[in-house]
Order: structure tokens, then C-alpha cells, then sequence
């Protein structure tokens, strides 16, 4: 019902609709911007700590389980889930963005090798440990109650240490809402970039129009291929199509290796390494002192809210891969894999648009001045390949972005129908329908309502009632490791027991 009045509201009353959304967005992007950036490094340095603790051998699920998944498929889909469409989107625009104007530069240092660098630390900040500590942590807390203390696979299962049997009651159901509502809108924003792309990307191959009644097609084109795939569960469709968005990846990263400057791509990678975890602390915690300025707001509290929006879901989905592993286990691999992969990719992409506007002839910036959804293909025929190898990158791409895209959407219509099936992990077909259905509609309607603003908006203000959830369920989990603590310590007091006393 909530979903459905917000479309309707939104159909109804655009002006409208835009100017309480914009109100709303400026009001946390202003007011609110010290709690966003406090609860995302307040959640990096949990889930760190949780690798060091005493709790880091727990296993998910009995002591004897193993996982099951491999860590090739478990990696493949816990990075098309999370991160995959809207890294598409952002590798080339963000660095080209910040290339051109950040606080961190002066005006004298734009457009120089000083800015690129900022550019990139800017950028991959944004796709780093900050957002991924978050979905290790909400991840791990789904897993942890669903596992290995038997509640249903759903956030109101985070609050059983607080409130008991009562998460069976109002509290859990409006937990699970506030979960649902903030997966709906923090999918609705990546679908919505990605439809943006791709008929970019139609445009580039076939001269299709790029506007918003292609895009709503594409929308419930691909919507309709994400029902089929949730309705095949995770075995079978997700999984198959997360393990080919990763050779894909691959694919197309060996590529613009290849063909790209070779030698500066790596040689940047490993600066861009040592730069980002050199600043990473002092960007957690950078609130903007200039009350006039609305970079903060436009990019890190976009980010951070669409991370927490998406947190649910990819909490979720990640929990739901993840049976088996060890506490440590989990939380390192979610940690680290996909933000060296995130890295790694923004670093081929960005790095190569920068080269070409530092050390070559330019044209990247103009491009996505004019129209951010071009950036990429651009860049792909700034390399200079020849006809038939751009045209075959830029089919590449296109296919990627269907596949991150379906991918996305299948694994979010499978998470909200558990939410709202009380965590089974078989959700009946009409759920996976229903919402199949939804997520394309809101992504379609926020399209109409003001196409990036609008998704933008909706992301950062999703977020905040769902916040407060994430804080309690950090709480919920403390209390229950706590309680678990004579559990984790029995084996190292029965094998001290059979230890010789003079060893």
C-alpha cells in the first residue's frame, strides 16, 4: 500500500511530488549529513572488529556445515547484487565529475594530474569499505539469527535480544516494512541509471532515442526477464547469470587493459591503492563546513543513502549465499573482495577516461557534460580501436548492463518476497510476481518524476527511517554474542583441560 500510494501520489502530483522530495533530500543532505557519514564509519570499524574478536569462529549455521557455495559463485553474486549496474553507470562519470570540481582541489588544480588523483580517491571512496562494511555487518546479522539461532531469515530477527517475542508483533512488522520500503526505492534508483545506460547504449549501436518512454520500456522489458529468474530461485537463474556478469567483467576489463595505456592503468591502480587507504579515515569523517556547498549532499550522502537503502537487500541476499561460513570468514570476504574488485574497475575505466583528457585529445569530459549516460561509450571509442573493436566493446557493455541489470532486480524481488513471507526461503510464485512488478514500476515513475534528481532523491530519503533498524540490529547483535560468548569459549577451556600443566 505504501509503494502503491507513493506511485500514485507521484503520477498524480509531479510538481509536487518534486518539490516535497527536494525538500526532503535538502533537509537530510543539510541537517543530517554528520549522522549518515557517523553511522557508515561507525559500521566500517564494527565489522573490523568483528574479524578481530573472539566471535570471528563462530560458523553460520551448525559448528559442521559447510558452505554452500563456491567462493567463485558466492563472489559472483555478492558483487553483481551489490554493487554491478550502478558501478556501469559511475566508474567514468564520477572521477570525470570530480576531475573538473571537488572541495578537496582549488580552482587553480582543476583538470590538472593533481585533480585526477583526487578525482579517483574521491571515487573509489565512494565504492569502498565504507558501504561494504555496512552490508557485512547487516548480512552477518541476518545470517547469524536465521543460522544459527533459528529465526526467520528477515530484520525483524535482529531485534529478538531487544524485544523478545514480540518481533512476531508491530515492531518486527514494521521493521520488515521499513526494509522493504528502503529496497524498493534503493533498487528502484540503480534500475532507474541503468535503463538510463542502456539506451545509451542502443543509441551508440543502433541509433535508438534516448528518452523516458524507451527507457520505461527497457524497464518492463528487463523486469519481466528479472520475474522469470527470481522464480527459478537462487541456484539456478541467479546464480547463472551472477557467474556471467563475472566473466564478463573480466572479459572487458582485460580489454581495456589491452587496448587502453596498459602501463599507466596499472601503475594507477596500485597508487590509487595506496592513496585511498592513506585517506580513507579522514573522508569517513569529512563533514562539509560550508553550509552554501551541495557537493557533500549530490555525492556522499547520494551514496551513503543509497548504500543504506540497498542494505536490506544485499544484506539479505548475502546472508542468504552465505550458510556455512565462519563469522570471519564473511566478513573479511565481504570486506575485501569486492572493494578490490570496485577499485580495480573504476581504476581501468576512470583511469582511462583521464588519460585521454591529461595526455591525449580529450572529449570525454565534453561528453559527459552534455549527457552523463554516454560517458562510457564514449571513453570506448576515444580508445581508438577501430571500428569493428569499439562496435564489439560497446555490444559487450551494452550486454553487461542487461545482465547487471537483471540480476539486480531478480535478486531484489527475491529478497523483499522473503521479508514479507516471514524469511521462507521459498516465497510462493505471486510474490515474486507482484513485486517483480513493482520494482520496475516505482524505477519507471521516478524515471517520469525527474529522472537522476529523482533517483537520487529517493535513495537519500529511503534511507533514514531504515537507519534507525540498522542501529538496533548492531545492538541486537552485540547482546547476542554476548550471550553466545560461554559457546565460543568451550572448546579452548576443553582442550586446555587435556593439555599437560608443565607444557
Amino acid at each position: 500500500m505504501l509503494v502503491i500510494a507513493f506511485v500514485l501520489f507521484t503520477v498524480a502530483n509531479p510538481e509536487q511530488a518534486d518539490a516535497i522530495y527536494g525538500a526532503a533530500k535538502n533537509f537530510i543532505a543539510t541537517d543530517l549529513a554528520w549522522y549518515y557519514i557517523g553511522l557508515m564509519s561507525f559500521t566500517l570499524f564494527f565489522s573490523i572488529w568483528l574479524i578481530f574478536s573472539r566471535y570471528g569462529g563462530i560458523r553460520l549455521g551448525k559448528d559442521n556445515e559447510k558452505p554452500e557455495f563456491s567462493n567463485f559463485s558466492w563472489f559472483s553474486m555478492l558483487f553483481g547484487a551489490g554493487i554491478g549496474i550502478g558501478i556501469l553507470f559511475w566508474s567514468i562519470a564520477e572521477p570525470i565529475y570530480h576531475f573538473q570540481s571537488n572541495p578537496f582541489i582549488a580552482e587553480s588544480q582543476q583538470l590538472t594530474v593533481e585533480a585526477a588523483q583526487v578525482a579517483m580517491r574521491i571515487s573509489i571512496f565512494h565504492w569502498g569499505l565504507h558501504g561494504w562494511g555496512l552490508f557485512a555487518v547487516i548480512g552477518l546479522v541476518l545470517a547469524y539469527f536465521a543460522y544459527r539461532k533459528g529465526l526467520p531469515l528477515s530484520i525483524r530477527s535482529s531485534l529478538y535480544p531487544i524485544f523478545g517475542e514480540r518481533i512476531y508483533g508491530p515492531v518486527g512488522h514494521a521493521a520488515d516494512l521499513l526494509a522493504v520500503f528502503g529496497t524498493v526505492f534503493g533498487i528502484a534508483t540503480s534500475l532507474g541509471l541503468g535503463a538510463q545506460q542502456i539506451n545509451a547504449g542502443l543509441q551508440y549501436l543502433a541509433g535508438i532515442e534516448v528518452s523516458s518512454g524507451n527507457q520505461a520500456i527497457l524497464i518492463t522489458i528487463i523486469s519481466v526477464i528479472a520475474t522469470i529468474s527470481a522464480l527459478t530461485g537462487v541456484d539456478k537463474g541467479i546464480r547463472i547469470l551472477s557467474e556471467l556478469n563475472m566473466h564478463l567483467t573480466v572479459l572487458i576489463l582485460a580489454l581495456f587493459i589491452v587496448f587502453g595505456p596498459t602501463a599507466y592503468l596499472l601503475g594507477a591502480f596500485v597508487t590509487n591503492m595506496g592513496d585511498y587507504l592513506f585517506h580513507a579515515v579522514e573522508l569517513g569523517f569529512w563533514v562539509n563546513p560550508d553550509p552554501e556547498s551541495l557537493w557533500q549532499g549530490w555525492w556522499t550522502i547520494f551514496y551513503w543513502g543509497w548504500w543504506i537503502a540497498w542494505a536490506p537487500f544485499v544484506g539479505m541476499f548475502i546472508a542468504r549465499i552465505s550458510r556455512g561460513r565462519t563469522i570471519r570468514e564473511f566478513v573479511l570476504g565481504v570486506l575485501i573482495a569486492p572493494t578490490l574488485l570496485g577499485a580495480f574497475w573504476i581504476t581501468i575505466f576512470g583511469n582511462s577516461a583521464l588519460f585521454m583528457e591529461l595526455f591525449g585529445n580529450g572529449g570525454v569530459t565534453a561528453a559527459v557534460n552534455e549527457d552523463i549516460t554516454m560517458a562510457l561509450f564514449k571513453t570506448i571509442e576515444l580508445l581508438g580501436m577501430g571500428q569493428v573493436l569499439t562496435l564489439l566493446f560497446a555490444v559487450i557493455c551494452t550486454i553487461m548492463l542487461v545482465t547487471y541489470f537483471v540480476t539486480s532486480a531478480d535478486s531484489a524481488t527475491l529478497v523483499i518476497c522473503t521479508l514479507v513471507s516471514m524469511g521462507h526461503d521459498h516465497p510462493p510464485a505471486r510474490y515474486r510476481v507482484f513485486w517483480g512488478a513493482a520494482i520496475g514500476g516505482v524505477s519507471a515513475v521516478l524515471l517520469f518524476a525527474g529522472g537522476l534528481k529523482a533517483l537520487q532523491t529517493a535513495s537519500i530519503v529511503a534511507a533514514l527511517p531504515f537507519s534507525v533498524v540498522v542501529i538496533m540490529a548492531i545492538y541486537g547483535l552485540c547482546k547476542a554474542l554476548r550471550a553466545d560468548r560461554q559457546h565460543v569459549r568451550m572448546p579452548v577451556e576443553e582442550t586446555a583441560e587435556k593439555v599437560p600443566s608443565g607444557v
